[in-house]
C-alpha cells in the first residue's frame, strides 16, 4: 500500500534533518549553556529569511503551471497565515534590548549571513528557473523542525533567560501554529504525483537542511572557562 509522498518526503530528508540537529546549538539550549547573543543572533537570522515567505509564496502560485491550479488556494491560504511575521521577530528583538533597526536594514550586528542569504537566494532560483515545487521543500525543513522541536527549544530559552513572552513571540506562535500547518502540508504532498516536482522538493529540503544547518551552527555561544585554567590561578 502506497503511503503517500509525505512519507517518502520525510525519508528522504532524514539523513540532512539528523546532521542539521548535530548544530552545537540544540545541546547548548538542552545544557542551559545559551545567552541573550545567541538567542538575538538566531532571531536576526530567522528574520531575514521569515521576510521572504510570502514573496517566495507568490513567486512560486505565479510560476505553477495549470496542472497546479489546485495549489493556488493553499498558497492564497497560506499567504494570509503568514503576512506580517517578521514583524513579530523585530518586536522580540526590541524586547531583548537588541537593534530591531540594524536588523530591518541589514546593516551592523543585523546582517543575514552567508547562510540564510544563499537559502534565499537558492529557492527563489528554483521557483523561477527550475521547478516552482522546490519551494515545499523549504517548507518541510522549517515547519517540520518547528513542530518536532520548536515547542521544546522555546520553553528551554525562556526558562534559562529568563524571557516575558513578549520576547518570545514568534518561536511559542509558530510552535503552535505549525502543528496545524504541518497537517495541511502533509495533506498537500500526497496530493502530488508527478515524479519530477516530487524530487524537486526532495531536492529542495535536502539544500535547506544543509544551508539552514549552517545558519545554526554559526549562531554565537557563550565562552566558558573551566574554574582550573591558568588564567583564573593567576
Amino acid at each position: 500500500m502506497n503511503s503517500g509522498f509525505f512519507q517518502t518526503l520525510v525519508a528522504q530528508t532524514e539523513t540532512a534533518r539528523n546532521r542539521m540537529k548535530d548544530a552545537p546549538i540544540f545541546a547548548a539550549c538542552q545544557q542551559g549553556q545559551i545567552d541573550l547573543a545567541t538567542y538575538i543572533a538566531f532571531l536576526t537570522q530567522a528574520y531575514h529569511h521569515v521576510k521572504h515567505t510570502v514573496p517566495l509564496l507568490m513567486a512560486c502560485g505565479g510560476k505553477l503551471p495549470e496542472k497546479d491550479e489546485w495549489l493556488r488556494q493553499a498558497i492564497s491560504e497560506y499567504i494570509q497565515e503568514e503576512m506580517g511575521h517578521q514583524f513579530w521577530i523585530l518586536n522580540d528583538i526590541k524586547a531583548c534590548g537588541g537593534n530591531p533597526d540594524a536588523v530591518a536594514h541589514n546593516t551592523g550586528d543585523g546582517r543575514v549571513g552567508s547562510p540564510i542569504e544563499l537559502m534565499v537566494s537558492y529557492l527563489y532560483h528554483q521557483i523561477d528557473r527550475r521547478n516552482p515545487m522546490g519551494f515545499f521543500g523549504m517548507v518541510w525543513v522549517l515547519e517540520g523542525t518547528s513542530v518536532s522541536i520548536g515547542g521544546s527549544i522555546a520553553r528551554q530559552v525562556q526558562h534559562v533567560l529568563n524571557l516575558p513572552d513578549k520576547a518570545m513571540t514568534y518561536l511559542q506562535s509558530h510552535s503552535e501554529l505549525d502543528q496545524e500547518h504541518i497537517q495541511t502540508f502533509e495533506k498537500l504532498m500526497n496530493q502530488i504525483h508527478d515524479s519530477a516536482d516530487q524530487q524537486a522538493i526532495i531536492d529542495s529540503a535536502n539544500r535547506v537542511y544543509e544551508l539552514y544547518g549552517q545558519m545554526l551552527a554559526s549562531l554565537p555561544l557563550p565562552a566558558t572557562v573551566e574554574p582550573s585554567s591558568p588564567a583564573l590561578a593567576r
